[in-house]
């Protein structure tokens, strides 16, 4: 079971935050950039986040968009694909080729190495690309650039990649985090999640995540990316294996694969059958070859696979589980077959380093005590346990996050993720070599399809706004196929998800905004009218389903006949799809799409902020238009004449496949009466909660027969009237009483949306109400005068150990009614390890790095004093 970090809890959240904030720093020293974020999807989608920002530091004014004809196909599509909603125009040429004579370039990307291995100096390049006020970025291998010259020292402005060869399995794709490092100067722009170092209402160090999660909700269309669910988990992963090797040990495996790469090509050059590319290289060698499809099928047979770029060309690349006797086998097949007169570990001693002098990295990185110190299993293992109890999760306690889902994981579905045949699969290795996968995602789809009530699904979005956007982008793809160009309007009701307006800007979709009732319902009425105005260039309308406000949208049928009837697409957000497994479906409802989130509704654990799954449903008429890949194909269905493909949504065709055996196994476990008794405990729950608080909390949105769906929303606003109450204040006291608080002001400022899953107890949902009600009571004491407004229980939490075991006490309560307002806290006790933490603070003086000198750095000297 595993948590999220959402928004007013960074105080049970430390050590996650402390993790990623290692991550953000191994990203930014090895990168030579001093600001990252924690973190991206994968390396393709982080260029096209890049591109983006290239886009919006110009403001939009530079519409042309270079990028290098070496980067990685994948990359290349991504943002091909991207750059269709923002009207960037793509060029991809050989970098040595770029023209900047049109004046409207406004970025370019390089790969550093590129994909076929070379090493390239980039420093006049970079200088160029500047002087003509284009911005560079640089996508680039976090290994290589413990032995590399790091993009920040040669003057890129931003760089982007992925961190899965720290410790990552390939999964066949995915789950791994991507990152992308910039400058200061940009950070406004920066898309994701950033976790930043602030202060508590002590004065002391404090983590939190800073501005960029909040961004998407608050700007909504204005937005600089989609972004929801992040990569965390696989993030934590990469920062420990950086935590265990430490910079010493970084390079000795860095030195220890590129001497492997160059032992191979001084063995092919020995042999003299074939040609070796003489460009620098760090771990992977290109050479031409006379047949290179009986070279990749020898190697086959030898149980390896190698990289045919063309009929004559083959790359061959090494990581750290590479063996000298692996290279052994490569000189066999590239000898045709036949045995060789040398051996690797003889070639070996000769092997000097590639790389010329003026590319080799002189500047030092991860000098922070946290990566020089935890070099054996049990410091490691301490450090990770020290960590993992400053965070509450689902082993303490419900976290009722609405719109998160955050439920039970159980142990048998978590299995498969470490199986070696799942967890080893390289992402573009023959289908015939992964006909278990592929067999998982044909029934995964199928049952996807009988929940959902479509005829088509991709799994290739790798999280819910990627889902989002995809969903939108088939739709656009759909109209344009048509000869509807023109189609561009997307009406999306105020209480739609805060990603729906941001996704609708990334496809180029002008956004007509209607409203709701006074029951939280979309005003039938005002759609109508939208729906009406805009029917000759009506696109979609983008919709969720029980609405963010808790309820069913009794006229959601009638809303999706309206759209239909004025020509355009009906998107349904799936991130309420708990709501609706087994009671209706999407199709059902009259949805031409839907995104459904794979690690709410079917279990996929959460990780404090990903990995995720947003792969899309669709009716037959958009099968078509699905996400294709431009190194593996995807299936699918003929296009139509004259179509235009969608293009690739996410790096690796199958999106993060490594995580989908769990809800496969969740779904086959559970059955269809399994999974429609979940919807129906998760409604029972929800309404059993809105029942117990009612007469405490009002209760903001009910149906016409007055029951809410699968979760709720009660309203703290009057509160700030009566008692000078925050729903911050309520959801710091929730610490205290052992709880990580429900989702905050949002959809709707100064609420507290609940979300209770089909997973707790009884027992455990009368806990949490009866927390909250005790919080009432202590409101009501600030409303009747026995309580100062200024100076209570709530405006002070929460109340960590140190605050409690002070010398001096001046609070107007007693320590141990800080600290134990509920009999059940005497028998477990969860601990917040902060004071409350200043977020304008952290906002207003960002640093998202570890610091030389700071408390963290003093408390990783002490522990080993």
């Amino acid at each position: 079971m595993a948590s999220e970090c959402g928004f007013g809890t960074a105080e049970i959240a430390q050590g996650r935050l402390e993790s990623l904030l290692n991550y953000q720093t191994m990203v930014a020293d090895l990168t030579g950039l001093p600001m990252s974020n924690a973190s991206l999807l994968d390396e393709a989608t982080a260029a096209a986040e890049a591109m983006a920002m290239c886009n919006g530091i110009l403001k939009s004014k530079k519409k042309t968009f270079l990028i290098a004809s070496n980067c990685h196909p994948q990359t290349i599509d991504v943002c091909q694909t991207r750059a269709a909603g923002f009207d960037l125009n793509v060029i991809v040429a050989d970098a040595k080729d770029f023209d900047y004579s049109s004046g409207d370039v406004c970025g370019v990307l390089v790969q550093y190495p590129g994909t076929e291995g070379e090493v390239l100096d980039y420093a006049e390049f970079v200088k160029d690309a500047h002087a003509h006020g284009v911005k560079v970025v640089m996508a680039t291998d976090l290994l290589a650039l413990t032995s590399l010259r790091p993009p920040g020292e040669i003057g890129a402005d931003i760089a982007v990649g992925s961190a899965q060869r720290f410790g990552v399995p390939m999964g066949y794709g995915g789950p791994h985090a991507a990152f992308l490092a910039t400058s200061q100067e940009y950070k406004r722009l920066m898309p994701g999640r950033i976790i930043g170092v602030s202060v508590d209402s002590s004065g002391k160090p404090a983590l939190r995540m800073a501005m960029q999660t909040r961004e998407q909700h608050i700007r909504r269309d204005k937005a600089t990316s989609n972004i929801c669910t992040a990569q965390a988990l696989l993030a934590n992963m990469a920062a420990m294996y950086a935590v265990y090797h430490g910079p010493e040990g970084l390079k000795a495996i860095a030195d220890r694969v590129h001497g492997l790469a160059g032992t191979f090509a001084q063995g092919l050059k020995k042999l003299g059958t074939v040609t070796v590319q003489e460009l620098p290289f760090f771990d992977t060698v290109k050479v031409k070859v006379a047949d290179a499809n009986a070279i990749a099928q020898e190697a086959c047979k030898n149980e390896m696979n190698l990289r045919v770029v063309d009929a004559t060309t083959i790359t061959v690349a090494f990581d750290e589980t590479t063996t000298l006797e692996d290279v052994d086998k490569l000189f066999k097949v590239f000898n045709g077959g036949k045995p060789v007169n040398f051996t690797a570990e003889s070639l070996a001693p000769e092997v000097s380093s590639s790389i010329p002098s003026s590319l080799v990295r002189k500047s030092p990185y991860l000098t922070h005590p946290i990566f020089n110190m935890y070099h054996t299993e049990h410091e490691l293992l301490r450090y990770l346990h020290k960590l993992q109890s400053k965070d509450l999760s689902l082993c303490h306690s419900m976290i009722p996050l609405g719109s998160c889902t955050m439920k039970l994981n159980a142990t048998v579905e978590m299995m498969p993720v470490t199986y070696p045949n799942f967890a080893n699969m390289h992402p573009f290795a023959p289908t015939d070599q992964a006909a278990g996968y592929h067999e998982m995602f044909d029934d995964l789809g199928d049952l996807l399809c009988k929940i959902t009530g479509f005829d088509s699904f991709s799994l290739q979005p790798n999280a819910g706004a990627s889902g989002e956007y995809a969903g939108l982008m088939v739709i656009r793809a759909y109209h344009r196929a048509r000869g509807d160009y023109h189609r561009d309007v997307c009406i999306i009701p105020v209480s739609a998800h805060g990603t729906n307006p941001a996704s609708a800007a990334m496809c180029g979709m002008k956004i007509v905004a209607v409203g709701t009732d006074s029951k939280g319902n979309i005003n039938i009425e005002e759609l109508r009218k939208a729906a009406e105005a805009n029917k000759d260039n009506l696109a979609a309308l983008m919709v969720t389903y029980p609405s963010t406000h808790g309820v069913y949208e009794e006229g959601i049928d009638e809303i999706c006949m309206i759209i239909h009837e004025n020509g355009g697409q009906v998107y349904m957000d799936g991130a309420n799809m708990n709501a609706q497994v087994g009671l209706t479906s999407p199709g059902f409802i009259g949805a031409d799409v839907c995104h459904l989130n794979l690690h709410k509704t079917f279990c996929i654990p959460h990780g404090g902020g990903g990995p995720g799954m947003g792969p899309i449903g669709v009716k037959k008429h958009l099968a078509p238009f699905l996400p294709s890949h431009p190194v593996i194909t995807t299936g699918g269905f003929p296009l139509p004449e004259k179509t235009d493909p969608l293009g690739t949504i996410s790096a690796a065709p199958w999106g993060s496949a490594l995580i989908l055996p769990i809800s496969y196994t969740y779904i086959a476990m559970m059955g269809s009466k399994g999974l429609t008794d979940a919807s129906k405990i998760a409604i029972l729950n929800a309404n059993y909660m809105t029942k117990r608080l009612e007469k405490h909390y009002p209760v903001l949105f009910r149906g016409v027969n007055g029951t809410v769906a699968h979760e709720f929303i009660i309203d703290l606003r009057g509160f700030k009237t009566t008692a000078g109450i925050e729903p911050e204040d309520v959801a710091k006291r929730l610490m205290d009483y052992g709880f990580h608080a429900p989702t905050m002001s949002w959809p709707v400022p100064g609420t507290l949306m609940i979300e209770p899953t089909e997973s707790e107890s009884k027992a455990e949902l009368d806990r949490f109400c009866d927390a909250l009600i005790s919080i009432r009571e202590e409101i009501a004491e600030i409303e009747s005068g026995k309580a100062d407004v200024n100076n209570n229980v709530l405006k002070s939490a929460p109340h960590p150990p140190q605050l409690l075991m002070s010398d001096s006490w001046t609070k107007p309560y007693s320590r141990e009614y800080a600290a134990f307002p509920a009999a059940w806290l005497r028998g477990a006790k969860f601990w917040p390890t902060t004071c409350r933490v200043d977020n304008v603070y952290g906002d207003r003086n960002l640093i998202c790095t570890l610091q030389q000198g700071s408390q963290v750095a003093e408390e990783a000297a002490a522990a080993t004093a």
